[in-house]
């Protein structure tokens, strides 16, 4: 009988959890080392029945590392791991599965051309007589669909997907089979607020069936919502473990980086010059954006913020040349800039960095060195008749990494070895490695700690007051509230506000996001 069937048959225990029952998951000693990094030093971790225990830490902490160990993925070098009472050795993914370990990770791990359906029963198929079943897949995915609340069309294939919708695809397979322990790494950088409400409420129907749950996140108000514990881990070493209750941002901050952090966000001198970028009447083929206005002036950070699915990704991307423009004018540095494309845009000063790193940023499989220089090999200091200057390019980016203060700064370093902070450094490396006068953030702070969210923050302050023009799209209110000198707000496609000075608040933004609700209330 296959799993997805014993799965069904088999009912979750509802019984509270105790503190003094035997853990769910303990760990202890848990050490891994890769090439150059000790990303795990002896760490102990436990995880009770019915509990969100969040993991805490800074890029490359070793919190990834960890929960690959507990999904299977690769084996710890030394310490003793018990699931359920029982010694596990020699873990792989197919048995922390059949276990009910079930991991959903920041990078997908979806087939793009196999349809919703295909990738839930991927290597758990429903078969009768050695036919597949169908039938009973259809019927099954859709309940489980249902059953979560998302709004999924199982025959839908996957590349066609919003990434909010391959991130509840995950959620989905993940919770196909009998799960014991869910492994949550980042799970709402791509929600909308309704979305992310729909998660919470499937975590708390989760606990009270008495499954474990692991939690990865650098949002204060989603640790203080959910987390029952809280573990900290820095440069791959246990820090603490503490309940949630009680404990203050700023305490943890402090244990997730071993100093105090005062400020967040830094003062910027915004020192407004010429219009970089005017945009008049843009509309784009897909409908994403209709009719937008807005520029962007030298010397002065230009916020956009919005609801995720509003049209603020794809209106900068279209500005660099990835969406197809039905209408409209877009000018910079006063010149008309038509028919935008990547290679062009860099020619025109223009970097782009996307919110997904994985998908479109980083070269993964490529060392640092090649991610960051590839937008700039048509430089006479990186390539000279079309033979590539090596020398030339290892003291450059050399030069960049240090700055960025990037860890540890071996250039040659594999990409898909980084930790999520990191890997955005290095997209940040590119936009530095040739003459930019505008910057398109988009979504620049997700899935990275408090500490590379200050160092982002701190190259943006010295950009602009180098005379940089910066467009930073982000769904982190606080982010554009206190980094933008003007903000504005869009809203199911539109600009439906421009805002300067005091009235860059949080009551006008949220307003705006909105507004439709607000009228239709009044009305």
């Amino acid at each position: 009988m296959n799993e997805i069937a014993n799965a069904k048959k088999t009912a979750r225990p509802t019984a509270a959890p105790s503190d003094t029952e035997a853990p769910l998951l303990e760990m202890k000693g848990i050490s891994k080392g890769f090439p150059g990094v000790q990303a795990l030093d002896s760490v102990d971790f436990d995880l009770r029945r019915g509990e969100v225990h969040v993991l805490f830490g800074e890029n490359g902490a070793g919190k990834s590392t960890l929960i690959n160990v507990i999904a299977g993925t690769f084996p710890p070098d030394n310490g003793s791991f018990r699931f359920e009472g029982r010694d596990i050795r020699g873990l792989t993914p197919h048995q922390a599965r059949i276990m009910g370990i079930s991991p959903v990770f920041q990078e997908f791990s979806l087939v793009p051309d196999m349809t919703i359906e295909e990738n839930l029963f991927l290597g758990r198929e429903i078969t009768t007589g050695g036919v597949l079943n169908s039938g009973a897949m259809m019927r099954r995915a859709k309940e489980v669909i249902e059953e979560l609340g998302f709004h999924l069309d199982p025959k839908k294939k996957v590349r066609e997907l919003s990434r909010a919708h391959q991130q509840m695809t995950e959620i989905a397979k993940a919770l196909m089979g009998n799960v014991r322990l869910l492994i949550l790494d980042e799970p709402t950088a791509s929600l909308t607020e309704a979305e992310t409400g729909r998660l919470f409420s499937l975590i708390d129907r989760l606990k009270h069936e008495n499954v474990g749950i692991i939690y990865v996140s650098h949002r204060m108000r989603e640790i203080k919502e959910l987390a029952d514990r809280i573990t900290v881990l820095r440069d791959g070493k246990l820090i603490k473990t503490l309940d949630a209750e009680g404990v203050s941002e700023n305490e943890l901050v402090e244990l997730m980086t071993g100093r105090k952090i005062d400020v967040l966000f830094p003062a910027i001198n915004h020192a407004p010059g010429e219009t970089m970028l005017d945009v008049k009447d843009l509309t784009l083929a897909n409908r994403a954006v209709e009719g937008v206005d807005f520029f962007a002036r030298a010397g002065e950070i230009t916020g956009v913020a919005g609801l995720v699915g509003c049209g603020k990704s794809e209106l900068v991307r279209a500005i660099y040349g990835l969406e197809p423009i039905e209408s409209g004018h877009i000018k910079v540095g006063g010149e008309p800039y038509l028919h935008p494309a990547p290679a062009r845009s860099l020619k025109h000063g223009i970097c782009y960095f996307p919110s997904d790193r994985v998908v479109e940023g980083l070269a993964l499989s490529r060392p640092i060195r090649e991610n960051a220089s590839m937008a700039a090999l048509d430089l006479a200091q990186f390539a000279r008749m079309r033979v590539l200057q090596r020398g030339s390019e290892r003291r450059v980016i050399q030069e960049i990494v240090d700055k960025l203060r990037l860890r540890p700064p071996n250039i040659e370093r594999i990409v898909a070895n980084l930790s999520g902070g990191n890997r955005q450094k290095v997209m940040l490396a590119r936009g530095l490695t040739r003459e930019t006068k505008l910057f398109l953030f988009d979504e620049p702070t997700v899935g990275i700690d408090v500490g590379a969210k200050i160092e982002v923050y701190e190259l943006m302050k010295q950009l602009v007051e180098n005379g940089a023009a910066i467009v930073l799209v982000s769904s982190e209110l606080p982010e554009v509230l206190h980094l933008s000198k003007r903000l504005y707000v869009m809203h199911r496609g539109r600009m439906v506000a421009e805002l300067t000075g005091n009235d860059i608040n949080e009551q006008a933004v949220l307003s705006s996001f909105f507004q439709d609700e607000n009228q239709a209330e009044t009305a």
